[in-house]
């Protein structure tokens, strides 16, 4: 056996392929549990008798969890491996899909998504890691992307079963139906991941070369080498040693949810509403948003290893600029509503053109592999944070002054341009080992 690193020679073994289709899955799972409350906050908010305030908390509720979940999915993802993680997260999503489906009062509601959000923020953290560690060195981007691919494939996915259940007629009982679809592939993802071998990096960081080899050989790679990885006992995530990927993560993980995209997704038919659209015409509408959602993240997926992530983030922040600037302009007026649609569509092709396809690709690729679970659980926790936050405030902004939250987000897309422009690196085309010297602070790179 050489001492290639696992990205090479880069043949796509259906080893490889069944392993990062199940880490893939669970992001169909995220995409599916994230958008799903779209179709059901106007019957959670008449059943439980929801003020703007309590809707935020509900809608909220997933994301603290989601929030907890990625900040201690990466201990455990270092010590006990990305794939067993995804498995225990697979649990915690068949959990959370019955529970919310049973939900007999607001706070077992609120527990249920809260331990769906568990789930969603353990598997940004552990299903990127895996598929990078894994992948190719030239198919990386393409392959880790197929995690934001199935996101937003389950956000499609989420926003039609929501239509054609609301279109079945099912009575009082149609909520329930929408939020317990998730339950089949959930336990399809505890399945599939039993054959799928652990990380060669991860086992040959942990000291077990003989089953790094084995693994490499049936990924189709070679092992990696004992002197470009650091054993994981003992190294800890640190300022000093790791502080320039974590400045990069903690700003991409930001920016990412000052577009506002997720804020949209969760209340998407209620900013309908508020333009005038009718409840069945606003469905439909969402459907249209999942399907350019999904079809310009197939773009950028096809071009993310040529064209670089750098360039990407660039180009949709001006895309996205523009589309919330005219989505504030349509709600601020009440003028030309129709226009509200074309923004909306515009600006999830800027989002998934760029931040969408970027994000989970270049989070998994800038810590080193000794401690890569634990810093993408930063940038992760990051995130979601900003996610909670966002989205727990929108319904009350938004209530006073529609257009408002769009306005600011527009106006953070253009701080995004210059800092990504002035501070970000481009990661296409490096190897893992590579990357992490290049970002190693120099004090450091001297010591080792």
């Amino acid at each position: 056996m050489n001492n290639q690193t696992p990205s090479e020679p880069g043949a796509l073994t259906p080893a490889l392929l069944g392993a990062v289709g199940a880490a893939a899955l669970a992001g169909l799972l995220f995409g599916f549990d994230t958008a799903v409350i779209a179709g059901v906050t106007g019957d959670i908010r008449r059943v439980f008798d929801l003020s703007p305030a309590m809707l935020g908390v509900t809608v909220s509720s997933a994301l603290w969890g989601t929030l907890l979940g990625a900040a201690f999915a990466g201990k455990p993802g270092d010590r006990f491996g990305s794939r067993d993680g995804l498995r225990a997260m697979a649990i915690l999503y068949l959990i959370s899909s019955l529970g919310c489906a049973l939900a007999w009062s607001w706070p077992s509601l609120l527990i249920a998504r809260f331990i769906g959000g568990l789930a969603i923020g353990g598997s940004s953290v552990l299903a990127p890691i895996y598929v990078a560690e894994i992948a190719p060195t030239r198919r990386r981007g393409a392959l880790v992307g197929l995690f934001q691919l199935n996101i937003v494939a389950g956000i499609l996915l989420a926003y039609l079963s929501n239509a054609l259940i609301a279109a079945a007629d099912l009575g009082a009982s149609a909520w329930r139906w929408k939020l317990a679809v998730t339950i089949a592939p959930a336990a399809l993802l505890w399945l599939v991941l039993g054959p799928a071998p652990h990380s060669p990096r991860w086992l040959a960081a942990r000291g077990r070369t003989a089953e790094a080899q084995e693994a490499a050989r049936r990924l189709g790679g070679g092992a990696p080498s004992a002197g470009t990885l650091i054993p994981g006992d003992g190294v800890r995530l640190s300022w000093r040693r790791h502080r320039t990927p974590i400045l990069l993560a903690v700003g991409l993980a930001m920016f990412n949810q000052f577009t506002g995209i997720n804020a949209l997704l969760y209340y998407l038919n209620d900013i309908f509403a508020d333009a005038g659209f009718a409840a069945a015409s606003a469905d439909l509408q969402a459907v249209i948003i999942g399907l350019t959602n999904l079809i310009f993240t197939l773009l950028a997926m096809a071009v993310i290893d040529r064209f670089g992530r750098k360039h990407l983030l660039l180009v949709g922040s001006v895309g996205m600029a523009a589309c919330l600037g005219l989505a504030s302009y349509v709600l601020s007026t009440g003028q030309h509503a129709g226009w509200l649609l074309y923004g909306l569509i515009g600006f999830i092709a800027a989002f998934a053109f760029s931040q969408g396809a970027v994000i989970w690709v270049y989070l998994s690729e800038i810590f080193p592999t000794a401690v890569r679970a634990r810093g993408q659980a930063l940038g992760s926790s990051v995130h979601w944070l900003a996610n909670a936050v966002i989205s727990g405030l929108f319904p009350i902004i938004a209530a006073r002054a529609p257009g408002a939250p769009f306005a600011i987000f527009a106006g953070l897309m253009l701080v995004q341009f210059v800092v990504v422009a002035l501070l970000y690196p481009e990661t296409k085309g490096v190897d893992l080992e590579t990357l992490a010297a290049r970002l190693a602070p120099s004090d450091v790179e001297k010591q080792n």
